[in-house]
């Protein structure tokens, strides 16, 4: 089978290109009419598809943006957004640091060269396993910072011999985010209620290092929802002020990211500069430093998934094109019903646009990408490209229904390397006893 055909790809080999990213400007969005269609065609020939492609110069302008949009503040990456080694070392070596949600995440974080003190373990209900890794890699890495969202966990960790940095997730009541799904701030699941944390505070201050408070309101915040977001923040500027009179000085209040990207094209992108202003001016006077933790924004306009028409199906309701990407490979259309931007890349300008359903080959109804969409005529052995895939695309890929996920792709600067292999039919029963 060749690459072409959805193999296994190319070996590790760099592609040198001739077009480095120069882009000076560093826009807050990119769209995706501006990939360059030889390339990604190139591409998905050499080592075929369904195929994920990270931009990590695009993850590098990100990360400067937020860093001169937060200048006085702590930026930490939400490492599950994407978790690539290459994506991880370029946003470390931009200067961010990384809140992790797993104990999985804190080893991919210090398997790139993260330093303890540079990362943050947020903790929901974590099993006991991962309380037992963390815990294990906080004694080589004692400037770990361990967040709870529950006495219990806090309790746990004491059981295990932890007194290190400790910071209480609070849940202040207010959520937001594109889906309600992904709301978290006023989902009981998520931190200790607002009311309990400074009592909680007060009773953990003899046992660890109390260092901070955190908050999240969600994913994908943007237009509406930004007002949400300012009354979490003023809500935890509040409650900093409490547990300070209580405890001390805090070291930083953390408020979560969320920080939304436009994922339509007629959407605007969020005007961070003015997003940073009224996320300092709600969160008042603290002795502590204000941190946010977006992920999304870091990475999702820096990726992109290739795929490759198969099928072209005429039904009574709809022109069906069928892909061979699907829900295992990109789930967010089929759990979160998520627009994402969909171009032919092999169609010349002047072909026509009809309208397309693009389905995966799941044995799923749900396994659409869109409906109804206008696209350039797809032929069998298109290419279609996928915008805005950077963010939970590669993260939230599975096997369902015995599928191999996909290879992955880094580009930096004028060079193209394999960062991730195509899995394999033989993969899928490695583990198997």
């Amino acid at each position: 089978m060749t690459p072409a055909d959805g193999g296994a790809g190319a070996d590790a080999s760099a592609e040198t290109e001739s077009e480095p990213n120069t882009d000076a400007e560093n826009p807050q969005i990119r769209r995706l009419s501006e990939w360059d269609a030889d390339r990604l065609a190139r591409l998905a020939d050499e080592y075929g598809t369904p195929l994920y492609v990270i931009d990590t110069d695009r993850v590098e302008e990100n990360c400067a943006r937020l860093q001169e949009a937060f200048s006085a503040e702590e930026v930490r990456y939400a490492v599950k957004a994407h978790t690539g080694r290459a994506v991880l070392e370029t946003v470390r070596e931009a200067g961010l640091a990384a809140e992790c949600a797993s104990a999985g995440e804190v080893e991919r974080a210090l398997n790139a060269g993260y330093e303890g003190s540079e990362i943050q373990y947020t903790a929901v209900n974590p099993p006991a396993r991962d309380l037992d890794h963390v815990v294990d890699r906080w004694r080589d890495h004692p400037e770990l910072t361990v967040t709870v969202g529950a006495a219990d966990t806090a309790d746990r960790l004491h059981e295990r011999g932890f007194d290190g940095r400790l910071c209480i997730r609070a849940n202040p009541g207010v959520g937001a985010g594109h889906h309600e799904k992904v709301r978290t701030g006023a989902n009981a699941k998520f931190g200790v209620p607002y009311d309990d944390v400074p009592e909680l505070a007060e009773s953990v201050a003899d046992d660890f290092d109390l260092v901070g408070l955190h908050a999240h309101a969600g994913s994908g915040i943007s237009g509406d929802d930004l007002s949400n977001h300012r009354e979490l923040v003023r809500r935890m500027g509040e409650l900093a002020r409490d547990v300070e009179s209580r405890v001390g000085s805090l070291e930083f209040v953390d408020v979560g990211g969320g920080f939304g990207v436009p994922y339509r094209e007629d959407e605007p992108p969020l005007d961070l500069d003015s997003v940073a202003d009224a996320t300092r001016e709600a969160l008042g006077d603290v002795s502590g430093t204000l941190a946010v933790e977006p992920g999304r924004y870091v990475v999702a306009d820096a990726g992109v998934l290739l795929t490759r028409v198969n099928t072209v199906k005429e039904a009574p309701d709809a022109t069906v094109v069928g892909v061979d990407a699907g829900m295992t490979t990109l789930l967010r259309p089929a759990m979160y019903d998520a627009y994402h931007e969909i171009r032919n890349v092999s169609a010349a300008d002047d072909v026509e646009a009809i309208s397309a359903t693009v389905a995966g080959p799941i044995c799923e109804s749900a396994d659409v990408m869109c409906e109804n969409r206008l696209l350039a005529h797809p032929r069998r052995g298109n290419l279609l490209a996928v915008g805005n895939a950077g963010a939970y695309g590669y993260e939230m890929a599975s096997t369902y229904n015995s599928r191999p996920r996909p290879a992955e792709v880094a580009l930096s600067g004028g060079a193209a390397r394999l960062v991730r292999r195509r899995e394999t039919l033989t993969d899928l029963t490695e583990l198997e006893a």
